[in-house]
């Protein structure tokens, strides 16, 4: 399968994701674990979604969805953090990886409405 960036960055993400809610579960966080895992595995699933697309509607929508998975997920990673049920320190490389993915899938989101609009 042919490298992408949002794809590869995204499922990197998820796994560190993962990795997160496995660690809440064994502080008994059990319904924050659930949520990040949840928001923060189904950037992913959308980017993989929008990649297989057949139409550019469906492309921006997918990649729409996935940004906003994106923002729920940095909204769950501020909350753990300022909750302090996650330390800072430790929450941090993933805040900074969450906020990438949030830049980047905008950039896409808007490149592709933009270039749908001037292609009518």
């Amino acid at each position: 399968m042919k490298s992408n960036l949002v794809r590869d960055k995204s499922y990197a993400f998820a796994l560190r994701t993962i990795g997160l809610a496995k660690w809440l579960k064994r502080q008994k966080e059990f319904e924050i674990a659930g949520q990040i895992l949840r928001s923060g595995t189904a950037i992913g699933s959308n980017v993989e979604e929008a990649l297989a697309g057949i139409r550019r509607a469906d492309f921006i929508a997918k990649m729409s969805i996935a940004s906003k998975e994106a923002r729920e997920t940095h909204y769950w990673l501020r909350l753990l953090r300022d909750s302090k049920i996650v330390d800072g320190s430790r929450i941090s490389p993933l805040e900074n990886e969450n906020l990438e993915l949030i830049r980047v899938l905008t950039a896409i989101v808007k490149t592709s409405q933009t270039t749908a609009v001037n292609s009518k």
